[in-house]
């Protein structure tokens, strides 16, 4: 397995009934896993993707990464939520948070995940001077942020290069059938990729949403989905042997025991962006209902000097899952200094990765101590087929913890609440009856 839970600290918190639910919570997830009858079984395409995904659309993203690679200076991916949380992780992970600032490599930017002007502006002045290409993801195409984002590149673009040159560099995915960026990419002649009807945003990095933005920053999409198929492989299997399923019935039973957060912790600052894909993975697969563990993330050991104190000492509702890559993608041994004056000479010629791990086990003996459950996810390093795995794997627990928790977790309605009040306030068409009630209830 290339994910090992270490549940070694965390016998004070457990009893004999907890092992017991823990072993019908995780054969009662397969069941409805392996069998699909559970909710939202409609959204079930992620858990065969890995080995069922069309060759020949994967061989078209790896050749539009390429011209993008070979044509442009900067890609810009439009995308909000599952269609650029997954890409963004994934670079950041395997290509590091500096990549941007390698010379000569291609730079990526992501838009159309906010709405605020002056972020617009900042993206757009980087593009002065550079070839550029686009990638805008949305299955309907009617989302506003990546609506507006997209208007406003679709129009430089066409400006800077003309119709005909602008549709040679805009990239498309979305809907296979349907939807308005389906029906304007058919007009204008964009190349276009496929979002599976399948499979919900935020499962879908592993698809062309994800793929294609991670293939064009130069990551192996071939070993990512080899990656994935070995974990779809691995965590097939039944019951607490299966780390997935293991993982989830561990998160059940401490919600169950009133912790009601759990932090994802990490100690590279690479994966900072991979546990803003896992907040939404979580947050909008378990947050329904009235139920569900609040997910939150932490930079260890950055943040040990800030939210460590509240881990250590705060409010007992929460536990954390540590995310630790045992060798670091490169290494660096600390130097001697014969002056001694900064008295750290009992760290002469000792790797920083070692200081990292043995942060890693101080603080974990610390919030043990203090009344926080640690689930440890130990993995040895990061890579493409790592990622991969990684992927399938918080995937397949996210599913197995929503079925224990009683919950869909592949429907997320309340994300459509502030979209209605939106459109309403903002003028859209269809939408006027709930205008004027939402406008007196405002605070100007």
């Amino acid at each position: 397995m290339i994910v090992n839970v270490v549940d070694k600290n965390l016998c004070s918190f457990l009893d004999e009934q907890d092992q017991a639910y823990m072993q019908q919570a995780a054969e009662h997830a397969h069941t409805l896993l392996s069998s699909g009858k559970g909710a939202g079984n409609d959204f079930l395409g992620w858990q065969t993707y890995p080995e069922q995904y069309d060759p020949a659309e994967f061989s078209r993203v790896k050749k539009a990464a390429k011209k993008i690679r070979d044509d442009s200076d900067i890609l810009i991916v439009i995308g909000i939520g599952g269609s650029y949380l997954g890409a963004l992780s994934a670079i950041e992970l395997l290509k590091g948070r500096f990549y941007n600032l390698k010379q000569g490599d291609l730079q990526i930017f992501f838009a159309g995940n906010n709405i605020s002007a002056s972020y617009l502006n900042e993206v757009m002045a980087l593009c002065e001077g550079k070839e550029i290409s686009v990638n805008v993801i949305s299955k309907s195409g009617t989302t506003t942020e990546p609506a507006i984002a997209f208007r406003v590149f679709k129009q430089y673009m066409e400006k800077r290069y003309g119709r005909k040159e602008a549709a040679k560099r805009i990239y498309v995915t979305t809907d296979r059938h349907k939807g308005t960026l389906k029906a304007l990419a058919d007009v204008e002649g964009y190349e276009t990729f496929v979002v599976p009807d399948d499979i919900g945003g935020r499962y879908s990095v592993l698809t062309s949403v994800g793929l294609l933005p991670i293939a064009a920053a130069g990551c192996d999409i071939d070993a990512i989905m080899q990656g994935a198929q070995q974990a779809m492989k691995d965590l097939s299997v039944p019951g607490l042997e299966n780390p997935a399923y293991h993982y989830a019935a561990l998160r059940n039973v401490f919600y169950r025991k009133g912790k009601t957060t759990e932090i994802l912790v990490g100690y590279e600052p690479d994966m900072v962006s991979f546990a803003e894909w896992f907040k939404q993975l979580f947050g909008e697969s378990e947050g329904k209902d009235g139920k569900g563990i609040f997910p939150a993330a932490v930079c260890f050991s950055t943040d040990l000097h800030s939210m460590g104190q509240y881990i250590q000492q705060g409010l007992r509702n929460l536990f954390e899952t540590v995310l630790f890559f045992k060798y670091p993608k490169q290494e660096y041994i600390i130097p001697s200094d014969d002056a001694n004056a900064d008295g750290l000479a009992f760290l002469d010629k000792v790797p920083v990765s070692k200081v990292n791990r043995i942060a890693f086990q101080s603080a974990l003996l610390a919030h043990t101590d203090g009344g926080v459950p640690n689930i440890v996810l130990e993995v040895d390093r990061i890579d493409a087929f790592t990622y991969g795995y990684l992927v399938y794997f918080f995937e397949k627990s996210c599913a197995a913890s929503g079925y224990m928790l009683g919950v869909n977790p592949f429907n997320q309605p309340g994300v459509e609440d502030y979209k209605v009040n939106m459109f309403a306030l903002l003028g859209k068409p269809g939408y006027e009856q709930n205008r004027k009630s939402l406008e007196a209830r405002l605070i100007d």
